[in-house]
């Protein structure tokens, strides 16, 4: 056992953060109605390096630079929601360091599953918690390089919503979401793709990381650290845009009282799948279904068609977690 595992530190870190490179995303944890998470970091681990990335600057390329300097970091460390810490993610992988996570965005799904629901228990599980190995999904488009997904992919009406609600960025993420959702409700129309050469009409693909409720349509949401395997949902295209918007849901309360006033899609209109790797072919039936949505970001694909290929990559990234 080393002295740091002795003091319940991780062994990549010291009490005070040092060996410690943490980016924040310059508009994580911005909130009037609390405390700069930012400054709490600076105060409670003064020998961390903490950075807030620039406009113009590329996540992947500041941790290349600080890897190739005379003191490399030991661990890296992101401040921000699900997107930042999924660009962070793949980066630890690149680099072959783990991963310290503070959640600080609109949406912290994934450090909610490793047990950090605030800056607060992010600092004690760094001084106190322990470095795991989890696993993650690994999208490729069509022969390109992957990417890694921590909580969900998506296809189709989802994918629509994010791309509608990003055209909208000047009302607002909230209420540039919901005229958004307006648009998708009057507009949408369904998806076809190819899976093991059958071919299906559908309002939305999910590809979760590991196991989800089974009446859940959209598991965007990773429930736990550890994962086993990938949790796939095919909404077939059997009913009209206001169940597809409904299978959006993912509150358990919500999708109960949607399914009591018959809003929410019956199962038999959603295939599930339980595996560790698929291909899944895309046809657009125009430039709105060329795409995709990883993590809650957005990512456009050849309007012609694309195909998705997914894998379950077991104890791929190591996390500290509480």
């Amino acid at each position: 056992m080393t002295d740091a595992q002795a003091d319940g530190h991780p062994p990549h870190t010291g009490p005070d953060g040092a060996g410690l490179l943490v980016l924040r995303n310059r508009r994580a944890g911005a909130s009037t109605l609390r405390a700069d998470p930012g400054a709490r970091l600076l105060r409670e681990l003064p020998a961390a390096r903490v950075r807030e990335l620039e406009p113009d600057e590329d996540m992947a390329d500041v941790v290349a630079e600080a890897v190739a300097g005379v003191d490399p970091p030991r661990m890296l460390g992101v401040l921000g929601g699900d997107g930042s810490v999924s660009a962070m993610a793949h980066i630890a992988r690149t680099v072959d360091l783990p991963l310290w996570v503070v959640p600080g965005g609109t949406f912290n799904h994934f450090s909610r599953a490793l047990g950090i629901d605030g800056p607060d228990a992010a600092i004690a599980a760094l001084r106190g918690g322990r470095v795991r190995a989890i696993d993650v999904l690994e999208v490729r488009v069509d022969d390109g390089e992957p990417q890694t997904v921590l909580n969900a992919a998506s296809l189709g009406l989802y994918a629509g919503l994010i791309d509608e609600r990003e055209r909208r960025q000047s009302l607002g993420k909230w209420l540039g979401a919901l005229v958004a959702a307006y648009d998708e409700i009057t507009e949408a129309q369904p998806t076809e793709i190819v899976v093991d050469g059958r071919r299906a009409r559908v309002w939305s693909v999910f590809i979760g990381v590991g196991l989800h409720a089974s009446d859940q349509v959209a598991t965007l949401q990773r429930s736990e650290a550890d994962a086993g395997t990938l949790d796939i949902r095919i909404h077939h295209a059997r009913g009209g845009r206001l169940r597809a918007l409904a299978s959006l849901a993912f509150g358990r309360r919500t999708r109960a009282v949607l399914r009591a006033v018959r809003v929410f899609p019956p199962a038999r209109d959603v295939e599930r799948r339980l595996v560790d790797a698929l291909e899944l072919r895309v046809r657009p039936a125009d430039a709105d279904q060329a795409a995709w949505v990883h993590d809650g970001e957005l990512e456009k694909a050849p309007e012609s068609g694309f195909t998705l290929h997914l894998r379950r990559v077991p104890a791929a990234l190591s996390v500290v977690t509480s």
